[in-house]
């Protein structure tokens, strides 16, 4: 299986909804947890890495590299 590709400041798509309605969460922090905000309420929720990479289903937009 291949590995998630994710960055940060990527907004990505889980595979649950957040209770706001929206599905879009941007990727603020990343480390041994990932703290992801929600882009409908701007909630942020700080997770496991491993529990991320299970739950996250795509990347919606790639941040800007520079």
């Amino acid at each position: 299986m291949e590995k998630k590709q994710f960055q940060l400041n990527d907004i990505v798509e889980m595979k649950k909804q957040h209770p706001c309605g929206t599905n879009a969460w941007k990727i603020i922090r990343m480390g041994a947890d990932i703290r992801i905000k929600c882009e409908g309420c701007q909630h942020s929720v700080l997770i496991p890495r491993k529990e991320f990479e299970k739950k996250m289903k795509k990347r919606l937009v790639q941040a800007d590299t520079e």
